[in-house]
């Protein structure tokens, strides 16, 4: 289980997308959830990585997939996929949203543009 301090499972996520690509008109593939604050970044295979970001900055070690149907988070100091809470509502971005999102922001060509 996630140490106490990495984890508030009052905190309900930010938006429903990652808040840095949103701010500057960018996209991502998939987005992640920081369990100490709400924060909603972009994983790793997205272009910008916020979520990687979120933890430099702010050192909160512990994401959650916020993709529907994934529960499972990852602990940032391990490079491990680890067990957590139930997190507050919503778990996930919205069903309709496009992957890679957000709609009307992915260049046709994105594959090329994904690590």
């Amino acid at each position: 289980m996630a140490e106490p301090t990495a984890v508030d499972p009052s905190i309900p996520p930010s938006g429903t997308g990652c808040a840095e690509c949103l701010a500057a008109g960018g996209w991502w593939v998939h987005l992640r959830r920081c369990a100490a604050c709400g924060h909603i970044g972009c994983c790793d295979s997205s272009p910008m990585q916020h979520a990687s970001g979120h933890f430099a900055a702010s050192g909160h070690p512990l994401m959650q997939s916020f993709e529907p149907g994934e529960e499972w988070f990852w602990d940032f100091r391990t490079g491990a996929v680890v067990e957590g809470p139930v997190l507050a509502p919503p778990t996930s971005r919205p069903a309709d949203q496009p992957v890679p999102g957000p709609a009307g922001a992915v260049p046709p060509d994105w594959r090329r543009h994904v690590r």
